[in-house]
């Protein structure tokens, strides 16, 4: 091409790379996905019909919002309907169910996924220990702003590693109680005094911004020992970057994650400011700190064994943020989920009180005495099955896999939506959708068919590791606020249960508090 001018040199080349970008975008966007249908396909799995570019988005978002149309929350609800929410947050769900069975395919974008809620598909994953399954690329792509490379979404030798030096630390001994108990009288103290303003009678609270903040503390001690004032700023921040990263249909949309879209710059900003926060605390502590909270192994952890495909300083913010997020925004709505069932059931309410005050004769909760109050354990199953911690637990074939029947191909995400596998009435009877703890009288086993089918904390290998935590700071924030206070559902209330990245209430929870 010697002989040719500078400018056609160069628009050749502008054709060839637009040549190879259109190509590269055909091949995963359309063809790397058709393949993965095609062999799916062919073991009988079928799914919606999706689109080029937003796979089955749209029809989701048109479901969602048909679905808010047709049941507006009503504000006068002494006892809310909570029969409908096995599907609440992604109302398609429903629909493919219906006309594919319970388990079929579907797009988000250029990624596919496996939809399986039965319990054998379940069951599979739960036993299935190799690393050739994992968390889905997504979380770190299209989420990684929030979770990053922590041990929420990372896969092989570096879970492993993060697993084995911050599960242990999740463990709830005597000290963990205190600290947990010691939120929780805030908490008391709170609703104390605004019902005192009020001369002494009932109070219409929004519970939520005060189980966050008592989730919030919890964890911000465990992890930021001494420095846990600093910690709660930090977790303040994360609270509104999750708030930030929006609903689970943006999962999959081509280059959004890279544009500077409102909610994207934000997102951003928040991200930079908790870096920042982290890390101002590590250099304060380095070298002088002797304590031994979960921040300081985290910072031992950086160092030993090495963090692989993440520096040291992302090793350290990242499993920080994990931490927080995971221990606060998934506790707190669990347990707000919990009040506002135990508003709605006064005989269950008035039993766990009963339990509760019988056990801990005007005692504080200690270790032995949540041991015997089986009632309450009760109520905390059942809060779970109904509205569990983890809503939609994800996965994705990092290689090619058997599962139960089936030949899965690598790259597929694999989603279990939880609500809907903790309301199937072949597996918990006909009250599935009704608030029932005596079912968990005998345990997990005696409640349901199938006890791989209880999957509140997630599944498998990669369940929870703070699950027991989670659940011991419900039962005893219940205990701490049912032996001061009697609850009912507030005419404020509008139940409307959504899927943001976790089920929350739309609308919040609010609540009549009566002193006792």
């Amino acid at each position: 091409m010697e002989g040719f001018p500078i400018s056609y040199k160069f628009t050749c080349l502008v054709l060839l790379l637009a040549l190879s970008l259109i190509v590269s975008l055909y091949y995963f966007l359309w063809r790397k996905p058709e393949s993965c249908q095609l062999r799916l396909r062919k073991q009988g799995i079928r799914g919606p019909p999706p689109s080029f570019l937003m796979g089955n988005i749209p029809e989701i978002k048109q479901a969602i919002a048909q679905s808010r149309n047709e049941s507006a929350p009503s504000r006068s609800e002494s006892t809310p309907s909570i029969e409908d929410d096995g599907f609440s947050g992604f109302p398609s769900f429903k629909l493919w169910c219906k006309k594919y069975g319970n388990r079929y395919m579907f797009k988000l974008g250029a990624l596919h996924f496996l939809y399986a809620t039965d319990p054998f598909m379940v069951k599979a994953i739960k036993l299935f220990r190799s690393l050739d399954l994992g968390k889905p690329a997504y979380l770190q792509e299209d989420r990684g702003v929030l979770l990053g490379k922590g041990i929420i979404t990372t896969n092989g030798p570096a879970w492993s590693h993060q697993r084995k030096i911050l599960s242990p630390q999740l463990f709830v001994d005597k000290d963990t109680l205190n600290i947990i108990v010691e939120s929780g009288s805030t908490v008391v103290k709170s609703w104390e005094r605004i019902i005192e303003s009020k001369d002494g009678f009932d109070a219409d609270i929004m519970v939520d911004g005060y189980i966050r903040s008592f989730t919030s503390c919890v964890i911000s001690k465990l992890v930021f020992g001494h420095d846990h004032c600093r910690g709660v700023k930090v977790t303040e921040r994360c609270h509104a970057l999750f708030k930030e990263m929006g609903a689970a249909t943006t999962i999959g949309v081509p280059l959004l994650r890279y544009l500077p879209t409102k909610a994207n710059r934000n997102a951003w900003k928040l991200a930079k400011e908790i870096h920042s926060m982290i890390l101002d605390i590590v250099k304060d502590r380095r070298g002088s700190s002797t304590a031994k909270d979960i921040l300081q192994v985290i910072l031992e952890g950086s160092v030993k064994g090495g963090p692989g495909e993440s520096s040291a300083h992302e090793f350290i913010v990242d499993n920080c943020k994990d931490m927080l997020l995971a221990a606060s925004e998934g506790t707190a709505f669990a347990a707000t989920w919990g009040f506002m069932l135990l508003a709605s059931n006064p005989e269950w309410q008035a039993r766990a009180r009963s339990e509760v005050k019988q056990v801990c004769d005007g005692h504080l909760p200690d270790l032995d005495m949540l041991d015997k109050m089986k009632v309450l354990k009760m109520v905390v199953l059942e809060v779970l099955r109904l509205y569990p911690a983890v809503a939609l637990v994800s996965r994705q074939t990092l290689q090619d896999v058997k599962l139960c029947d089936m030949q899965v191909p690598k790259g597929v995400n694999i989603w279990i939506w939880g609500p809907a596998l903790h309301r199937d009435p072949d597996l918990w009877g006909p009250d599935a959708d009704k608030f029932n703890p005596g079912r968990f009288i005998d345990g997990v086993s005696g409640a349901c068919k199938s006890s791989h089918a209880y999957i509140p904390f997630g599944v498998g290998a990669r369940v929870c590791p703070g699950k027991k935590l989670g659940m011991i700071q419900m039962e005893v924030l219940f205990a701490m606020i049912l032996s001061n206070f009697n609850l009912s559902i507030s005419p404020s209330y509008r139940h409307s249960p959504t899927l943001g990245l976790l089920l929350e209430p739309e609308h919040g929870v609010h609540l009549v508090i009566q002193k006792i």
